[in-house]
């Protein structure tokens, strides 16, 4: 697992899903900004947490696949489902 590379793509898809910009959200006064939730990613030594859920072993398949998304400069397609439009 090249942790360097996770981290750089994190950070590019960080800036793809819009860290540090607002948007616009409607309510029944008129508007106001909101910024993107953050989905928390923890690396540890053997395995990783994402979005506060339950521990990940590196040997897991899905952990594996999940990091490769990431080290490919992608989005975890684990992620689709609860992001249909994107992130």
């Amino acid at each position: 697992i090249d942790f360097d590379l996770i981290l750089e793509n994190i950070k590019y898809l960080n800036l793809l899903a819009g860290e540090g910009t607002s948007q616009i959200e409607h309510t029944l006064q008129g508007a106001r900004l909101r910024q993107p939730e953050p989905l928390p990613l923890t690396l540890y030594q053997n395995g990783i947490v994402m979005c506060n859920g339950a521990f990940r072993p590196y040997q897991d398949p899905s952990t594996q696949q999940c990091l490769q998304d990431i080290m490919d400069g992608y989005f975890p397609s684990e992620l689709q489902p609860r992001y249909p439009d994107g992130i």
